[in-house]
């Protein structure tokens, strides 16, 4: 389970909720893997947790909305969650500012005061790619039934080599 870093048990600022890498904690899939690995798990017993969801918030000043950005508290969604599908919809309604991350390897969107983290197929692509690498196991996303027309599923198919 790579994902559910941050959320709505904290609303002062946004975050990347599945980041792959954070420069300034611990709390990240990179961290997460890497110290399973070192701690003895075997690679090919481990499998990457991917969510096919984003966490939201509201951001204090609409023009202050990175990753880190204050925030005031929860965004649109059940209790500050949109499945992928919402997200997208959400995007289209709202004209939204789709913003990669690439020193956190996520994906955000920004409409007003409104902010939302997830992953999209940029994102899952690089994560996938680095489950590779490592020689993981495999891949699963959480909740399967979020994708949009099995948009991201699909790129993650794709991208999934089997040696």
């Amino acid at each position: 389970m790579c994902y559910d870093y941050h959320g709505s048990w904290d609303t002062s600022a946004t975050g990347a909720q599945a980041a792959l890498f954070d420069s300034k904690s611990n709390i990240s899939t990179s961290y997460g893997l890497r110290s399973w690995i070192k701690a003895g798990a075997l690679r090919s017993k481990l499998i990457m947790g991917l969510p096919l969801y984003g966490r939201t918030w509201k951001l204090k000043d609409p023009n202050v909305h990175g990753i880190g950005a204050p925030a005031i508290g929860l965004g649109p969604g059940d209790e500050g969650t949109l499945t992928y599908r919402e997200i997208e919809k959400f995007n289209e309604d709202n004209n939204a500012k789709v913003v990669y991350d690439a020193a956190t390897v996520s994906t955000y969107s920004v409409a007003g005061t409104s902010w939302i983290g997830y992953d999209d197929t940029r994102s899952i692509t690089m994560k996938l790619s680095y489950a590779q690498a490592l020689a993981l196991r495999g891949y699963f996303f959480w909740a399967v039934n979020g994708d949009q027309d099995w948009k991201i599923s699909k790129k993650a198919k794709q991208s999934w080599i089997i040696s």
